[in-house]
């Protein structure tokens, strides 16, 4: 079922999460362990996330150094099957520019329609480490906006041999990414907004935003939104803060804001667990403002574990 119908069917806000696939060698049964207590608030959809290879360098006989092509995080799509098979709930795999060509972004994507997988995140995807800025895959996409360009011509039964003859179409509804503190890599607001109304204008259906801890961010950014001629649902991405570690990290890695009151608790924290209920409390009564203002979904961004997110659910759903 597409999202957006689940969205414009639901006459209070839903409940949704993103994973990360296990680390390479471990059992799926550490999804089963992260999304088993969420159940019971009854996901909408649960996002699975797509890690593209690293480089690593080994060393060889003779002295020399081969680079080696690694994939730490593999299996979104075998997750995505198995999680609608288990738990009758959407699964949507995160699609990505980097590391694909136009042709393997063509098969994967014939893959989850094979699938029954009705719902994809398009997203242009992060540079290698090893990279100071996005290189895309020779014969591959730059930028999301051709991705989704992509998927929405194969939903019109266009696919890249322009020979084909009655193709069957897909059937995907195509979510992407929305930055309410704007895109790191954009210029300006008013940059950010032209790109994503492209995107919304070339099929994108609904946006998921990043993380934020300012509910003035979101409701502001919907605003421009509207304004800019944007009118598919705009769903908050929300994460709990739970250590030390995370105050300075999470600002310079995702480059967002932390708020003067929220900074100044968790400061006076004197460890992880302090800083964990006091993450949890913010995150209560962002979601009771959100809830109040009738955002279409809540989206989780649990990291793998499932504690903080079910501790939050149970205070809203």
């Amino acid at each position: 079922m597409k999202l957006v119908d689940k969205l414009s069917q639901s006459k209070k806000p839903l409940f949704s999460i993103e994973i990360l696939p296990p680390l390479k060698g471990k059992s799926i049964q550490s999804i089963y362990d992260a999304i088993d207590p969420l159940m019971d608030f009854k996901p909408a959809f649960v996002d699975v996330t797509y890690h593209r290879e690293e480089y690593i360098y080994k060393k060889r006989e003779g002295g020399y150094l081969e680079k080696v092509s690694i994939r730490k995080r593999p299996g979104t799509v075998g997750i995505c099957a198995a999680i609608m098979n288990k738990y009758d709930v959407e699964a949507v795999p995160h699609i990505i520019c980097g590391g694909f060509t136009r042709e393997e972004t063509e098969n994967a994507l014939i893959d989850l329609q094979f699938l029954g997988i009705d719902n994809v995140l398009a997203l242009r995807g992060d540079s290698i480490k090893t990279e100071p800025s996005f290189v895309p895959e020779p014969g591959g996409h730059h930028y999301a906006l051709d991705l989704v360009r992509q998927i929405s011509d194969m939903n019109k039964g266009s696919y890249l041999d322009e020979e084909m003859k009655d193709a069957a179409p897909t059937n995907f509804c195509v979510g992407i990414a929305g930055y309410p503190e704007k895109h790191f890599e954009a210029p300006n607001m008013n940059s950010d907004m032209k790109w994503l109304k492209a995107k919304v204008d070339a099929g994108a259906e609904y946006i998921v935003t990043q993380m934020f801890f300012d509910n003035s961010k979101y409701f502001e950014f919907v605003e421009l939104c509207k304004k800019s001629g944007i009118n598919v649902p705009i769903i908050p991405g929300l994460k709990m803060l739970s250590t030390k570690a995370q105050i300075k990290s999470l600002p310079k890695i995702f480059k967002i804001d932390i708020p003067h009151d929220f900074y100044e608790a968790l400061e006076k924290c004197k460890d992880d667990k302090e800083v964990k209920q006091v993450g949890i409390d913010w995150c209560i009564a962002q979601c009771k403002e959100l809830v109040k203002a009738n955002v279409p979904c809540l989206h989780f961004y649990t990291m793998g574990t499932s504690e903080t997110t079910r501790r939050v659910a149970k205070e809203i759903f």
